[in-house]
C-alpha cells in the first residue's frame, strides 16, 4: 500500500475484532495473525498515511507515522501488569497523532479508535502530568476570554459537544478560589473533547474525510492547550 490508498476498513476488521472478543488468547491470535495483518494493521497504516496531509492543514506539528511499531498506531497487546483483566489483546485499533515536541510529557493532539462496532475520536490532552495540567490551568486563568473563545467555538461544539467532564476534581485546585469564574473548567483533570461516529462509518470509504472534519473543528481547543504548554502550533 502507498500514500493515499485508504478506502475504508472492511468487514474483515469487524469480524476479526468480534472473534477476538470471544477468543482473546495468544493461541487464537497467533493462528489468526495473517488476518490481523491484512484486515487491521495494513488498513490502519493506510489510514495513518491518509491523515498526514489533513493534520498538516491544521498544524505542521502533529505527527502521522505509519511505522508498525513506535508510530501513530498503539500496540494491540494490552499492558496487564496492574489489571485484573489478563486478556492479552485490545479489541480495537487505536492511534495517536501527537505534537512533535517530545520535551513535553503531555500527549497533546488527536486520538482515534475503531472497534468491530464503533469509532471514537478525541482531541486535546488526556491525563496530563500534574505540572503540565497546572500550566494549562494557569493559561486559562491568565487568558480567560481566550479560553472561553476556544472552549465555546460554535463549529467545535457542533462537531464535538462540550468538554469531557468526568473524573474532575470535587474542589478547586490549589491556588484557585471556589468563586473563580472558570472554577468548573479549572477542576478538569483532562482538557479534551470526545465524540463517536456512527457504526456505519467503520466501513465508510470517506472515513478520513469524516475524521478530518472533526479534527479541524477541534483546532481552537487543541491550539489553546498547545500554546498553554508553550508548544508551537
Amino acid at each position: 500500500m502507498g500514500d493515499g490508498d485508504f478506502t475504508g476498513f472492511g468487514k474483515g476488521l469487524q469480524r476479526f475484532f468480534a472473534e477476538l472478543e470471544a477468543n482473546n488468547s495468544r493461541d487464537w491470535f497467533q493462528a489468526n495473525k495473517a488476518r490481523y495483518e491484512a484486515d487491521v494493521r495494513e488498513p490502519a497504516r493506510a489510514f495513518v498515511r491518509a491523515m498526514a496531509p489533513r493534520l498538516a492543514s491544521i498544524s505542521k506539528h502533529f505527527v502521522a507515522n505509519d511505522k508498525k511499531v513506535g508510530g501513530s498506531m498503539m500496540r494491540i497487546n494490552r499492558d496487564v501488569r496492574f489489571s485484573k483483566d489478563k486478556s492479552p489483546y485490545n479489541t480495537n485499533v487505536s492511534m495517536r497523532f501527537l505534537h512533535d515536541d517530545k520535551s513535553c510529557p503531555a500527549g497533546v493532539g488527536y486520538y482515534f479508535r475503531v472497534t468491530a462496532t464503533e469509532i471514537g475520536l478525541g482531541a486535546g490532552v488526556f491525563t496530563p502530568p500534574t505540572p503540565e495540567l497546572n500550566r494549562i490551568r494557569a493559561a486559562m486563568d491568565a487568558n480567560q476570554s481566550g479560553w472561553k473563545k476556544a472552549r465555546d467555538d460554535a463549529k467545535q461544539r457542533a462537531a464535538w459537544g462540550g468538554l469531557f467532564t468526568e473524573d474532575a476534581l470535587k474542589r478547586p485546585p490549589k491556588g484557585y478560589d471556589k468563586e473563580h469564574p472558570l472554577v468548573e473548567d479549572l477542576k478538569l483533570k483532562n482538557v479534551v473533547l470526545f465524540a463517536d461516529l456512527p457504526k456505519k462509518a467503520v466501513t465508510a470509504k470517506d472515513l478520513v474525510d469524516q475524521v478530518a472534519e472533526r479534527f479541524v473543528a477541534a483546532k481552537p481547543l487543541v491550539r489553546f492547550v498547545a500554546k498553554g504548554l508553550d508548544l508551537p502550533f
